[in-house]
């Protein structure tokens, strides 16, 4: 291999290897009142990030699968039953598991994701917000919150 090409190749990497990096939790934190409109980050009952009550809570979202927490697929108090789509359920049942690099993609393009992960034109999640910028550091903000 020519340096050239060698060269080449290192810097490829090095792009590749940018655009992969993890989030920044703290950048995260910090704007995560983007997703506090409609989700609160609950423990056993202890709300530990404010939010709002449309969504889903996030407490524990890594490693969950789509549309399985508790209050969004039976209801409670807090979030009453059918509020939701059954896309997203669909979508678990069909294994969507979250990870920090999928709910980034996801909060970019919600409808788009669920479109696509079920292969489904008329799929549609009830999150219709995109994130044009940090949605790689809420994600590794996110993930802090881990159900471990």
């Amino acid at each position: 291999m020519s340096k050239v090409t060698s060269a080449a190749a290192m810097f490829t990497l090095a792009l590749a290897t940018q655009s992969f990096a993890a989030g920044d939790p703290a950048k995260g934190e910090a704007m995560y009142n983007r997703c506090s409109s409609c989700h609160a980050i609950i423990k056993d009952g202890e709300v530990l990030v404010k939010g709002g009550i449309t969504g889903p809570n996030l407490y524990g979202v890594v490693g969950r699968v789509a549309g399985s927490e508790k209050d969004y697929r039976y209801g409670s108090a807090r979030l009453p039953v059918g509020m939701f789509t059954d896309d997203m359920i669909r979508a678990g049942e069909e294994g969507l598991i979250w990870t920090e690099e999928n709910i980034a993609a996801y909060s970019k393009d919600p409808i788009g994701f669920i479109k696509e992960y079920l292969d489904d034109e008329t799929a549609r999640p009830n999150m219709s917000v995109k994130l044009r910028k940090g949605a790689e550091d809420i994600a590794a903000y996110l993930a802090t919150f881990s159900s471990e």
